[in-house]
């Protein structure tokens, strides 16, 4: 069932108010203009007053005279002549005889309308004078207030459909084709790469389909802009970190060092730009496919173990420097596979700023329905208005925290793999140290 915003209700709505409109004013129309159009027109009723005139002259001259005036006009109009007086009495020679005598209940006065009911000749009455005297007769075919019924027709019946198909044409346009129309012109934008042209509010405000429809293109053009930009930056600042590596390359196998040394030097740059390339290879995977990640119960501090004894492996610290506080029932909602990896690289991170002697602590704390997972280093810390460049990728510190032997893709790794569990990073400063926090939901 389409809900209470659907575009469903608006065309119910318009094509039920076109289709009663177009019954009332239908309807509205024709009574109004059979009505108006049965009245005589101006000239027909100056001819029938030139009649009763004429009339009234031959009344005055006697029976005779009246007869013969009414000879004379049956010859120039047919049907049904009689002069009455106001007892409805033959002013002529001749008596009227049973059927004038009914025919005279169906008489109307001549300024009054018209109707078809009494058949195409009405009979009407023309009143001579102040003494009652009438002059009865059928309506002349050329005096018909009718002859004009296909213009009537046409008005009552053609135009108002006409009138009422073109406003229900354009709202509909104004309501599906001109929002479809900007879609159009938005798509083809996006053929045309121009993907800084945005839909107006008035169409991604709206809380119909169409409304949700600009909503998603409008989406896909942003996701599409931030998508190229992302890989334009990573591709400039892979060129710029590749460059370095490359050039010390070039400068050891210029140089006249031992085979020995040559080749521990071209194997650490080799190794260095393997792993730049899959970090940055792996960034853009994250970015641009997004891909959904099952989330499962994971168990922190057996995790947390094993990281530590990798990175103690790795780095030389002995295990003791790698603390934690982790509660026995410390389970979060996540990836294993992501998690650990997000865990690996802050680690790894403090690990590598951490002074001579220093130590690396985990904190798990439960706020309300989350885990709080805090990674604490004793390092120099980072500019508080670094903290949130941090977690861009190829991001660059102050030489107060330098990057070591990194690139600074470990950090913006982190913070997708732990967005893409629909958990939460950030850092701040401890004074001394740096402390990285995940939040992840508590199974």
């Amino acid at each position: 069932m389409p809900n209470r915003h659907s575009m469903f209700w608006r065309l119910v709505l318009l094509v039920a108010s076109f289709c009663l409109a177009m019954v009332w004013v239908s309807d509205h129309v024709d009574q109004r203009v059979a009505y108006h159009s049965s009245f005589l027109s101006a000239q027909a009723r100056q001819t029938l007053q030139e009649y009763a005139e004429q009339a009234s002259a031959a009344v005055d001259k006697g029976p005779i005279e009246v007869d013969r005036w009414m000879a004379k006009l049956q010859r120039e109009e047919s049907g049904v002549i009689l002069l009455l007086d106001s007892l409805q009495r033959s002013l002529g020679t001749r008596e009227l005889d049973k059927d004038e005598q009914r025919m005279l209940r169906f008489a109307r006065p001549y300024d009054s309308p018209m109707s078809r009911r009494a058949g195409p000749r009405p009979l009407i009455a023309i009143d001579l004078d102040e003494s009652g005297n009438q002059l009865i007769m059928q309506l002349p075919d050329h005096l018909s207030p009718w002859h004009q019924r296909a213009l009537r027709v046409a008005l009552s019946v053609y135009l108002p459909p006409v009138v009422l198909s073109v406003l229900f044409g354009w709202l509909l346009y104004r309501l599906f084709i001109s929002p479809l129309d900007r879609l159009r012109r938005q798509a083809n934008a996006l053929r045309g790469n121009r993907l800084g042209s945005l839909l107006p509010l008035s169409l991604t405000h709206r809380n119909d389909e169409l409304g949700e429809l600009g909503r998603s293109l409008e989406y896909l053009t942003q996701r599409l802009n931030d998508s190229i930009r992302q890989q334009q930056q990573l591709l400039r600042d892979l060129s710029h970190e590749l460059r370095t590596p490359l050039s010390r390359l070039r400068v050891a196998c210029e140089s006249e060092l031992p085979p020995v040394l040559l080749r521990e030097r071209v194997e650490r740059e080799i190794a260095g730009m393997q792993r730049l390339v899959d970090d940055t290879l792996e960034l853009a995977w994250l970015d641009n496919e997004q891909p959904l990640l099952e989330c499962t119960p994971v168990e922190i501090e057996p995790l947390w173990n094993l990281l530590c004894e990798d990175a103690c492996f790795e780095s030389g610290w002995p295990r003791e420097r790698l603390a934690s506080d982790i509660p026995a029932d410390c389970q979060v909602l996540g990836d294993l596979n992501a998690l650990g990896q997000a865990l690996e690289n802050i680690l790894r991170n403090a690990i590598r700023h951490s002074p001579a002697k220093g130590t690396v602590r985990l904190i798990a704390r439960l706020v309300e329905t989350h885990w709080h997972l805090h990674i604490e280093d004793q390092g120099p810390g980072v500019p508080q208005d670094q903290l949130e460049v941090m977690f861009r990728p190829f991001s660059r510190l102050s030489a107060a925290r330098p990057d070591g032997d990194g690139f600074g893709l470990g950090l913006a790794i982190a913070q997708r793999m732990v967005t893409l569990q629909g958990g939460r990073i950030w850092a701040e400063n401890q004074h001394p140290g740096l402390r990285v926090t995940l939040v992840l939901p508590n199974v």
